[in-house]
């Protein structure tokens, strides 16, 4: 049943882009949306670039807290840290993580800055082309210009790694790269998050740290036929593509399906020590994330638990 859903999910998409493929094609081209060049802006190469070991050390804390180790280091098959090729699946197909080491061939070793901003922000790669949103760059492009750049000054302080990226395991069209323009225009907006001012600022930090920093909202949101998330059911928990019958549950406040009877103190153990209201400890992949939470200050783990305490309820259901 899990795999008829995928298939017919895959074929949803085919239809809704089977007449625009051809067009998104030939726009792609005439943007020069596919163009090879060096990384624009970049003034040095690879480990040479001077890092500030203040923003690296910023960098740390909120690597972690994005729990990026979990998604480039494909630990499965032994591979090195952050050197990328773990498999994120979907419905479409594995999309494999990137090298994000300084190597400065197959890593971000010969990225400027600007670069990194436009990656996160944006979506985009050094060579103009968009990346897939098995990266999650529509979460990512709500940071600060300077917590993303304090990520790249920490990255740049790892051991280079030189091996080589994967490409999509995905059938056409979603290997095609030139079918995130609709993509994009269908579900990205640019960043950044900009705060609330009728929010106190500990909501605020909350809302930024699940919204932005964590992308809470990547695995907890369902998500349309076109695989972008359904912002009116945000964090109302989703099944979790590929092997297994994994869920990621619903931490909105409704009370039968979410997390309505949790109490501030409840959230904040499990982002500590990673058990559950019920006693139980969470399972994969949660725990990896609980990982990176539990190194975050208790003044953080307490922002995200009044943040998430602010979410409407939204009933679950089956996806």
């Amino acid at each position: 049943m899990r795999r008829d859903r995928h298939l017919r999910n895959r074929d949803t998409w085919l239809g809704h882009l089977a007449s625009g493929v051809a067009a998104i094609l030939v726009l792609s081209m005439a943007a020069g949306c596919g163009q090879q060049r060096s990384p624009s802006g970049s003034n040095v190469t690879g480990t040479s670039q001077p890092v500030d070991l203040e923003s690296a050390k910023r960098g740390e804390y909120l690597f972690n807290a994005a729990d990026c180790i979990s998604c480039h280091t494909d630990k499965e098959h032994g591979g090195a840290r952050l050197a990328g090729g773990r498999a994120v699946e979907t419905p479409f197909g594995a999309y494999y993580s990137r090298n994000i080491t300084p190597d400065p061939v197959h890593g971000i070793g010969a990225w400027s800055d600007a670069d990194f901003l436009r990656a996160l922000r944006r979506g985009i790669a050094p060579d103009g082309a968009p990346y897939f949103a098995a990266f999650p760059f529509p979460a990512f492009t709500g940071m600060t210009d300077r917590d993303i750049l304090d990520i790249k000054s920490y990255l740049f302080t790892q051991k280079p790694e030189p091996t080589q990226n994967k490409p999509p395991a995905a059938g056409f069209p979603f290997d095609v790269r030139a079918t995130m323009v609709l993509w994009r225009a269908l579900y990205f907006t640019p960043g950044p998050l900009q705060p609330d001012p009728a929010k106190s600022a500990e909501w605020n930090r909350g809302h930024y740290l699940v919204k932005a920093v964590s992308h809470c909202g990547e695995c907890h949101t369902p998500r349309t036929a076109l695989g972008g998330l359904e912002h009116d059911r945000a964090l109302a928990g989703a099944q979790l593509p590929g092997p297994g019958d994994k869920r990621a549950p619903n931490i909105t406040t409704d009370v039968n399906d979410g997390i309505g009877s949790w109490t501030i103190d409840d959230i904040t153990a499990l982002l500590k020590v990673g058990i559950k209201q019920n006693g139980d400890f969470v399972a994969d992949p949660m725990s990896d994330v609980v990982e990176g939470t539990t190194k975050l200050t208790d003044p953080d783990r307490k922002a995200i638990a009044v943040y998430l305490k602010s979410v409407p309820a939204v009933p679950g259901k089956s996806n």
